[in-house]
C-alpha cells in the first residue's frame, strides 16, 4: 500500500466530513425561529438525526416534547427534553415501527398554534415507518428492492405506497400545526419527496410509476401490498415549510478544497453519480489511466449514489464495491489511488464507511492468494479490502450527504 497515497485520502475525508456536518445549517435555519402562541415539538429522522437534534436545542433551548429515531450506534448521548430511539436500517424492524408510533402519538391532536420542527436525513425511509402490510412482509420487500439494482427513487415510489407516514402523510398527521422541515438531502438532485421518502412533502410519482419498477425488477408482491399501489399518494400539503440545508454538492467543494491543500489541482465531475457501483470504479480508474503522464498531481471528484445488483452471497457496500472494481484497472500504475465513502460512515450493512486501492492493491492480492474477481462477483468487497487493508472505517459520522468517491494521481 502507498503510505503516502492512503495518507492524502484520510486528511481528505477527515475535512470533507467535517464540512458537511449538519449543525451550522440547521443553526441558521432556526435562528430566527421564534416560538407562537401554541407548542413546539420536535421530531427527527434519519443517520443524522441525532446531530441535527442537538444543533436545534442548543440554538432553541427547549422544546415542549421531542423525538430522534435513528440508526443503532449513532447516538452519541442524551438531548434534554428528547427521547432518543435507535431503530434498524436499511431495512425496518419493530423497534422502527414502535418508535414512529410515539412520533405520532407526540404530534397527535395539535393545535393550528402549535409547530413541529421536522428534522430529516437520509436513512428516515428505513427508520421512519408505519407499514400499511405486516411488517415482516415489509422486510421482505425492502430486501428486494435493495438487493435487485433499483435506484434511491425507484425504491421509495414502493415504499411509499405502503406506508402510513411516507409521502406526505406524516405531515397530514400533525394537522392543523404548522411543519418546518429542515431538510440534509442524500438523494442525487434533491428530490424532496424522495428524501426518506418524503414523510412531509407532496409526492410526485404516480401509481404507474410504481407499478413500472415492480415490474422492471420483478419484485414479488402480496395481494395486498399490490393492492395499495393502486392507491394514490397525497400530490399537496398547506402546513409545511421546508429548507435544505446540505447535499453531496457541498460535500465535493469540501473534497475539492481539501485535495487542494495538498497539493493536488481538483476536478469535480459530477454531484450526481447514479450507475452501477463497479461501473463507476473502473471509469474512474480509467481516468487515471488517461492522466498518467501528467506533470502535475491531480483529484478527480464524483459525488452522488451508486447501486449494486446483489447476486452474490459476500459483505459490502456500494462503496466498498467501486473502490474494488477500481484496482484492476490501475494495477501497476505509480502514484494512483480511488477511494469511495458513504458520508454517513456506513457503507451498506456494515462497519466500514467506503474503500480505498491504488497501484499496489492487485499485488497484495496476489500475495495473499485471493482473487479479486471472484469476490468482486460474489458482492464481498468488505472482507477483500479487509484483507489487503483497504477498508476506510470513520464510525457514525453525524451527517449523511451522499456518497463520495475520489480518484488520485500523485506526482
Amino acid at each position: 500500500m502507498n503510505k503516502l497515497l492512503r495518507n492524502d485520502a484520510e486528511t481528505i475525508i477527515k475535512y470533507a466530513i467535517q464540512a458537511v456536518q449538519p449543525d451550522k445549517a440547521v443553526r441558521q435555519t432556526l435562528q430566527d425561529y421564534r416560538p407562537g402562541k401554541g407548542r413546539t415539538i420536535l421530531v427527527a429522522i434519519g443517520k443524522a438525526a441525532w446531530q441535527m437534534t442537538k444543533a436545534a436545542v442548543d440554538i432553541l433551548g427547549q422544546v415542549d416534547a421531542g423525538i430522534v429515531i435513528t440508526k443503532y450506534r449513532h447516538m452519541k448521548g442524551e438531548i434534554p427534553g428528547v427521547a432518543c430511539y435507535e431503530a434498524g436500517h436499511p431495512v425496518p424492524d419493530e423497534n422502527s415501527y414502535a418508535a414512529t408510533e410515539k412520533a405520532l402519538e407526540m404530534v397527535k391532536d395539535l393545535t393550528a398554534d402549535d409547530t413541529v420542527i421536522f428534522l430529516i436525513s437520509g436513512g428516515g425511509s428505513a427508520l421512519f415507518e408505519l407499514p400499511l402490510i405486516p411488517g415482516e412482509e415489509l422486510q421482505k420487500i425492502t430486501l428486494q428492492l435493495l438487493n435487485s439494482g433499483a435506484n434511491i427513487v425507484e425504491i421509495n415510489k414502493i415504499r411509499k405506497r405502503l406506508s402510513g407516514v411516507k409521502a406526505g402523510r406524516f405531515a397530514q398527521a400533525c394537522a392543523p400545526a404548522k411543519v418546518l422541515s429542515i431538510v440534509l438531502s442524500d438523494v442525487v438532485g434533491n428530490r424532496l419527496d424522495s428524501i426518506s421518502s418524503g414523510p412531509a412533502y407532496p409526492d410526485a410519482s404516480t401509481c404507474e410509476e410504481a407499478k413500472a419498477v415492480v415490474e422492471k425488477y420483478n419484485i414479488r408482491l402480496s395481494e395486498q401490498a399490490a393492492a395499495l399501489l393502486e392507491n394514490e399518494t397525497p400530490k399537496q400539503l398547506d402546513n409545511v415549510e421546508t429548507h435544505i440545508n446540505g447535499s453531496v454538492k457541498e460535500l465535493c467543494v469540501a473534497t475539492a478544497e481539501a485535495a487542494k491543500k495538498l497539493g493536488y489541482e481538483p476536478f469535480i465531475l459530477t454531484d450526481e453519480l447514479c450507475c452501477e457501483a463497479s461501473a463507476a470504479g473502473s471509469f474512474l480508474a480509467s481516468i487515471l489511466k488517461s492522466h498518467g503522464n501528467s506533470d502535475r498531481s491531480l483529484a478527480f471528484i464524483a459525488g452522488g449514489e451508486t447501486v449494486v445488483q446483489v447476486s452474490g452471497y459476500g459483505s459490502g457496500g456500494r462503496s466498498q464495491e467501486l473502490a474494488l472494481a477500481a484496482a484492476p484497472v490501475i494495477a501497476g500504475l505509480s502514484g494512483t489511488a480511488v477511494f469511495s465513502i458513504d458520508s454517513d460512515g456506513t457503507d451498506g450493512p456494515t462497519d466500514a464507511a467506503g474503500g480505498y486501492v491504488d497501484s499496489e492493491t492487485m499485488e497484495a492480492f496476489k500475495e495473499k492468494e485471493l482473487n479479486l474477481y471472484s469476490m468482486l462477483k460474489e458482492n464481498d468487497s468488505y472482507h477483500a479490502l479487509e484483507a489487503v487493508g483497504g477498508l476506510i472505517m470513520t464510525g457514525p459520522t453525524g451527517t449523511n450527504v451522499n456518497d463520495v468517491a475520489v480518484a488520485l494521481l500523485k506526482k
